[in-house]
């Protein structure tokens, strides 16, 4: 039997704070593909640029890291792709269950970067009896009957759950109780773990809302441009040094 659930990544055990963690594949995914380009350092100003961050921010998460770079030459990209993924545990196979064979779900189990970033598809299982045996991407899908069974026998400590959100909880408790203790949620719902369990949660229409508030702002920027009155950013510059009655400064200079 494997035994992948038993370790853990490091990043808890050295105190690295979780923003950084939220940036660390950021950077990796930047460096792998200065790797393949057979970029031999990066600057932190042009990894910053790459990943999507100032250059301040990484110097300081990569100073968690005990990676300083060297002066006038930068950073090892090599060293670094290997130091981040240790630090992601991504040095290790990873078996992972994808349970909900939808849409989505067979989506998930057809996106070919899994095992390239150190995640192995154990398995995947739906609740569809007639789903039971057909292959998905080359994997047999088995019956949700045999769900803690599969967990057991294949090590697994990370579950993605890709169910309506009416039985998301019900397959979020179950792999809990089987042992997995990490689980992508892509089901529109909120889930319930006990302490111990780390939850993430990947919701495409709040992203699309989201998407459309910045629209929406910008639309209505230009439509106040177009009419000759204030853009809203440069009202919002303007007044940047008011206090809340609009004409004192909320901290007077020194």
């Amino acid at each position: 039997m494997a035994t992948g659930r038993t370790h853990r990544p490091a990043t808890r055990s050295r105190g690295i704070p979780e923003a950084t963690v939220a940036r660390l594949p950021l950077y990796l995914r930047a460096l792998t593909a200065l790797s393949e380009r057979s970029v031999p350092t990066v600057s932190s100003e042009e990894l910053a640029a790459a990943a999507g961050v100032n250059s301040a921010k990484l110097r300081k998460d990569f100073s968690y890291l005990g990676s300083y770079g060297t002066r006038g030459v930068g950073y090892d990209v090599e060293y670094l792709v290997y130091q981040i993924s240790r630090e992601l545990g991504l040095t290790q196979d990873w078996p992972v269950v994808i349970v909900g064979i939808g849409n989505l779900g067979a989506a998930l189990a057809n996106y070919g970067g899994f095992a390239s970033r150190g995640f192995r598809v154990a398995a995947l299982i739906d609740a569809d009896p007639a789903m039971a045996g057909k292959p998905v991407a080359g994997i047999p899908v088995q019956h949700s009957d045999d769900l803690e069974k599969i967990i057991q026998d294949n090590g697994v400590s990370i579950g993605v759950i890709a169910t309506p959100a009416g039985a998301a909880q019900a397959v979020c408790d179950r792999l809990v109780a089987a042992g997995v203790t990490s689980i992508l949620n892509f089901a529109p719902t909120v889930l319930s773990v006990p302490d111990g369990v780390d939850v993430r949660k990947v919701d495409l229409s709040i992203e699309l809302q989201i998407l459309a508030f910045h629209e929406q702002r910008k639309a209505g920027e230009e439509a106040a441009a177009s009419d000759g009155g204030v853009p809203v950013a440069a009202a919002r510059s303007d007044s940047a040094d008011q206090g809340p009655d609009g004409d004192m400064p909320a901290v007077m200079p020194a």
